[in-house]
């Protein structure tokens, strides 16, 4: 049986079973985004949250009334500026990417939203594999004892366990917890496998999923389980793991900014913010358009914390037996929220072409049937072109949808590019070609050539521009929304405008405390690239070696 309660009272005694009551059936995402911004409001003005408001009346769509093609699409979301809560969760719905399972805090993702999964896998598990990394897989169940060994690790994730009780209807001999993270499986089985130095390095990765208890969720940040890969790396020595640590930090950060589009700031947490068992955390910390950090991906120098614990010993060649040291780094399904939350806007979601399921797709413009068979003609020469070119291309050719529905349909759900075809440019050899990074006319471009060498280069060209584009954009706004800060003053102005604060820093965990518990803002990160100095810390006055980033975050 499955507990969602704090394990540090399990280490001591083991209690009884709770049972567990059935929970009403699931009413899907788009109906309870309402209530679930109400409670938000309600919970904020401290009023009860016991009945929902009466549902307001159907908003206008944002940006003039009508779709193209004269029709009022069903697909209108909440703007950003209006409630950006609302506005993520109603991207989530719409364009189709996840919906909530059945039980409190767990989601289930849908065919598109999982397409993104695979594009971010797909780019990863290639670089991983480049450095000589290798995947496997180890189990979900991990004895409570295991946990229990490293005492950082267990007071860490202690209030996120769950953990399993009973099993073929009988009480466990020893009470199992669900995967929160593999560090304490993976150093009991590299106890047993690593012997020699000739065994190292040994580098493994795992694509799976954990779980850990969370209070207050949203789709794809913060859930009570997701998908990610864990990475698990030994060494003969600490300067070794170090350098992987380091090098798996930089391709996390090469991922965001190259194919993700996303800036990100990479930089080493505080003591304060690391991950618990480790001597060091980096970071990757992305704003996103509520200029909130996000936390997009971490890897840790773990020492020889964990194989101290566990007793993962090698025989080096001085003949001397060593622990081994250790490096750990993930990236989770929170990157989709990311891409969201970096790259939306009031139309819906704005893929990057590089992680997009589909990059362009194709619309046929026909208002008489006689006109159909050689707009299609086109169409399908045009497509075949671009799936020989290696572009991922979707027709939709639904004749129960006006094209105006289409366009909002496609804008929704953030393809790059739409190629529109009728009657005249059949005539003319020439199609239109709409870029979704560029509002209204300013995106359009007519008259494109439909010989087809010419359309694969423009579509290849374009789509390189619409990436650069979403990545400038971005990079924009961050910079615009960083305030340099010499005092404490400065920073809490910073922080109630809503920006990052960026200034010297050498206060201990005590005044780093008293930021967070004042403001709400937490040390992201010390950048790995600083400010040329010297440098005063804005809290104590006193010289500081380096800048450090405070901001809110999800």
């Amino acid at each position: 049986m499955l507990q969602s309660k704090c394990a540090q009272g399990w280490l001591a005694q083991r209690p009884s079973p709770i049972q567990s009551t059935p929970r009403p059936a699931s009413r899907g995402l788009g109906s309870h985004i309402r209530q679930h911004n109400w409670q938000l409001r309600a919970a904020a003005e401290g009023t009860a949250a016991t009945e929902a408001p009466k549902k307001a009346k159907p908003q206008k769509q944002q940006g003039g009334g009508k779709a193209e093609g004269g029709k009022v699409p069903d697909e209108a979301i909440t703007p950003k500026s209006e409630d950006y809560s609302k506005w993520y969760l109603d991207i989530v719905a719409k364009a189709q990417l996840a919906d909530y399972g059945p039980v409190r805090g767990t989601m289930v993702i849908r065919p598109y939203g999982f397409a993104i999964w695979e594009a971010i896998q797909k780019h990863l598990d290639a670089a991983f594999k480049s450095v000589g990394v290798e995947n496997a897989y180890f189990p979900q169940l991990i004895p409570l004892s295991f946990i229990a060994k490293e005492a950082q690790h267990v007071e860490g994730f202690a209030p996120e366990l769950a953990l399993v009780t009973k099993g073929g209807g009988k009480d466990l001999e020893e009470v199992l917890a669900v995967r929160p993270t593999s560090e304490t499986m993976v150093n009991h089985m590299l106890a047993q496998w690593i012997q020699s130095y000739r065994d190292l390095p040994m580098n493994l990765n795992q694509w799976c999923n954990v779980h850990r208890w969370e209070m207050r969720t949203r789709p794809f940040i913060r859930t009570l389980e997701f998908l990610w890969q864990e990475g698990h790396t030994a060494h003969a020595t600490p300067e070794e793991a170090e350098e992987m640590a380091m090098r798996m930090v930089r391709i996390y950060e090469r991922f965001a900014v190259e194919e993700a589009a996303m800036p990100v700031v990479a930089g080493r947490k505080s003591r304060a913010e690391s991950f618990a068992g480790a001597n060091c955390t980096y970071t990757i910390e992305a704003m996103m358009g509520d200029r909130r950090a996000l936390q997009a991906g971490t890897s840790h120098n773990l020492g020889d914390n964990f194989a101290k614990a566990f007793g993962t010993q090698f025989l080096d060649s001085d003949g001397q037996q060593k622990h081994v040291h250790q490096s750990s780094w993930g990236v989770s399904t929170r990157l989709v929220g990311g891409l969201i939350m970096t790259h939306g806007d009031d139309k819906g979601l704005r893929l990057p072409p590089h992680l997009a399921p589909i990059q362009v797709v194709m619309i046929p413009i026909v208002k008489k049937e006689a006109d159909r068979p050689a707009v299609m003609e086109s169409i399908s020469q045009l497509e075949s072109a671009a799936r020989s070119a290696g572009i991922r291309v979707k027709v939709d050719a639904d004749e129960r949808q006006t094209p105006g529905w289409k366009y909002n349909h496609w804008e929704m759900r953030g393809v790059p590019l739409r190629v529109e075809v009728g009657p005249r440019d059949v005539e003319s050899k020439t199609c239109v070609v709409a870029r979704r990074d560029k509002p209204g006319k300013e995106g359009k471009q007519m008259g494109v050539s439909a010989e087809p060498m010419a359309f694969v280069a423009h579509i290849n060209t374009t789509l390189e521009e619409v990436q650069a584009g979403l990545l400038s954009d971005a990079t924009v706004f961050r910079e615009a929304n960083i305030v340099d800060v010499t005092s404490y003053e400065e920073l809490k102005q910073a922080i109630a405008a809503g920006k990052w604060a960026r200034g010297g820093w050498s206060g201990s965990d005590a005044d780093e405390k008293r930021v967070k518990d004042e403001t709400q803002a937490t040390l992201r990160c010390f950048p790995f690239d600083q400010p040329a100095g010297p440098h005063t810390c804005f809290m104590t006055g006193q010289p500081a070696p380096e800048v450090a980033i405070f901001a809110k975050s999800y």
